[in-house]
């Protein structure tokens, strides 16, 4: 078994939870229009922000290096507020409902995606000055948003089943593709070095694209195996690349093995759809979003030693190469999704190295 804490506050579906501030927290927000800050070990609300909108709140994030977070909600505005104070500094209206919203790795910019008009917003996320606006981007609706790691482009996807990269130097789609999803795809997130993008799709499959070597243009996505039963809403990445997780309406809590490209675990609690999902910096911690109301924290710490785990790594091959770590000089082994000449350091070592700035959160209400 998976241990597993159970966050319950909210009184509507849980629509997003992402752990943040060193993965010592989860922010959460709600269709009940709520957000909460919760801490990690006592599973305490830090905080509760209420009264900032006024209809569901679609998807909520932290912004880096800040001590803000940004919401965003069918009431059709974007607001940023202070985490530690619950201030809002500021909201930004538009004319449509807003289903999605990101921020750049470097904290400078958000953007976010309205409905009915099928756009994408670039906004500074110091004062909310709209810097860029593409009307009609897709041909339905946009289902999620996504900076790349070097904040170069925005990754949408949508109901349309198309991907498309934006590019915020060329003010220009660069790359559109049919992603060949049978259904909706619902959303997509990137590797730590920008080279992979993976996708979610009511199809009940989970993709991989090659967008950095343009593999896709040639064979299209690679789809991973032993997927879902049922539609996948939702898609995360561990910072090392090495380990997918996935929600589905099947209500479950999927764990993908990158080196093999197929499913290693599934956890089962949750009994409502899964919404959101995302997975703490050491591989840890996942936590999962549900509409039945709750958040969820698995520790997945001991993961390998479940039978099934141990199985599969026994079945499926690897594609793995050994590097020499350059700061500990220890041997680390590196899957077909990382890139040699980027990675030179192994995981234990690159979270040891400390971030420039490490927000605090409020103490607990």
């Amino acid at each position: 078994m998976v241990p597993v804490k159970v966050l319950g506050a909210h009184s509507g579906v849980v629509t997003a939870a992402r752990l943040c501030f060193s993965d010592r927290c989860v922010l959460s927000c709600s269709a009940d229009r709520t957000s909460v800050l919760w801490d990690v070990d006592s599973c305490r609300p830090l905080r509760v922000f209420d009264g900032v909108h006024a209809r569901t709140i679609t998807e909520c994030a932290l912004i880096p290096n800040t001590n803000r977070m940004v919401t965003v909600s069918w009431d059709k505005t974007m607001v940023v507020s202070d985490v530690e104070t619950g201030q809002i500094l500021w909201r930004w209206r538009q004319s449509g409902l807003l289903t999605s919203c990101g921020s750049s790795s470097d904290g400078r910019l958000l953007v976010c995606a309205s409905d009915p008009q099928n756009a994408i917003h670039v906004v500074d996320a110091g004062g909310g000055q709209t810097l860029h606006h593409v009307s009609d981007h897709h041909r339905s609706t946009i289902t999620r948003c996504r900076f790349d790691p070097h904040s170069q482009r925005v990754a949408t996807v949508s109901a349309d089943r198309t991907i498309k990269l934006w590019d915020l130097l060329a003010r220009k789609t660069t790359v559109s593709i049919d992603s060949n999803h049978g259904n909706v795809v619902s959303d997509c997130c990137f590797t730590d070095s920008g080279h992979f993008l993976c996708t979610a799709s009511w199809d009940k499959s989970v993709k991989l694209w090659d967008v950095q070597a343009g593999g896709f243009r040639t064979h299209g996505g690679t789809t991973l195996q032993r997927g879902h039963e049922g539609s996948v809403s939702c898609c995360r990445f561990s910072a090392d690349a090495t380990l997918l997780v996935s929600g589905s309406y099947d209500r479950t809590v999927a764990l993908w093995d990158m080196w093999s490209l197929s499913q290693s675990v599934i956890l089962k609690a949750h009994s409502d759809w899964v919404t959101d999902v995302s997975v703490s910096a050491d591989r840890k911690l996942v936590s999962s979003a549900s509409k039945d109301r709750t958040v969820r924290l698995w520790n997945i710490e001991n993961m390998e030693e479940i039978p099934e785990v141990l199985e599969g790594k026994r079945t499926e091959g690897t594609g793995v190469h050994v590097l020499k770590c350059e700061q500990c000089g220890k041997p680390f082994p590196v899957s077909r999704l990382q890139t040699s000449d980027l990675l030179t350091q192994c995981v234990f070592c690159r979270l040891k190295s400390p971030s420039r700035y490490r927000p605090q959160p409020p103490p607990l209400m």
